[in-house]
Parts: C-alpha cells; structure tokens; sequence
C-alpha cells in the first residue's frame, strides 16, 4: 500500500517538531513518507515532488519550514491536494515570521495552517481530510 500522506520538511534541524505529527499519524494507521527538500535550496526538488504527489497515491502533504521559508507555499502552488502547512519555531521572530509566510497565500492556492510547532494538529488535520472517503478511520478518529 502506498502512502496517502507526503511530509516534507526544509531542513533536517526541524525533524524533531515533526515527531508528534508522525506519531499521530501512525496511531491512526496511516502511511506516510517524509522527506527533506528547501523550497529554497533545491525549488526544482519541491516542484517535482508537488508536481507527481497525486500520481504516486499522496492524498494530502504536509509541509514544515521554519523562518520565512515558503515550503508550504511552493507546494500549494504546484498541486490541488490539501497542503497543511506547519510553520517551525526558529531564528530572532521564533516562529512568527514562518506563520505569516505559511498563512498568507494568495487566493487561489490555499494552505491549511497550525500553530506554531503545531505539529501533533497538522496529524489530526491529515487523518480528519482522509476520514471524510475512509469510514474506518473516521470510526478511528471517534475513539
């Protein structure tokens, strides 16, 4: 079974705000691979990655930067799969700067945004988008 959810992160220091995200995400039985790839360092990396998400089976992605790195955004602007974003607590602003840079999209090119850090919620979030065509998991996430 392929995975349904895609996470990619900017960089390798944000991989332990991702751990409540993963482990949501395992508690409710649901695939996922991760990757890092900067929107800023390797754009063509992200590109192809948004841009073959669906043909791989992906479902929704998630995606975590911190600063004022605009992973989230770059992928929102490359599918029409439900992009989550989770700005990443970093650098002088602590985070703020990440949110406003994850939150502040264009119409048209939508990105679902948590708190700060808010990793445990972009899991919830994920398994709540999926539930809506999985019953079973929507029985999971009742529990």
């Amino acid at each position: 079974m392929s995975p349904s959810v895609g996470i990619l992160v900017g960089s390798e220091s944000d991989l332990p705000v991702l751990e409540k995200c993963t482990a949501r995400l395992e508690g409710y039985g649901i695939e996922y691979e991760l990757e890092v790839c900067s929107a800023h360092r390797n754009p063509e990396g992200v590109s192809e990655y948004a841009g073959t998400a669906r043909e791989r089976g992906l479902k929704v992605i998630i995606c975590a930067a911190g600063m004022a790195a605009h992973l989230a955004g770059a992928v929102a602007a490359r599918t029409n799969l439900p992009v989550i974003g989770i700005p990443v607590a970093s650098g002088t602003l602590s985070g703020f700067d990440a949110l406003l840079a994850t939150v502040q999209m264009p119409s048209g090119v939508p990105v679902a945004t948590v708190a700060v850090n808010g990793a445990a919620n972009a899991g919830v979030l994920a398994a709540q988008i999926l539930a809506l065509s999985d019953p079973e998991l929507a029985e999971r996430l009742e529990g």
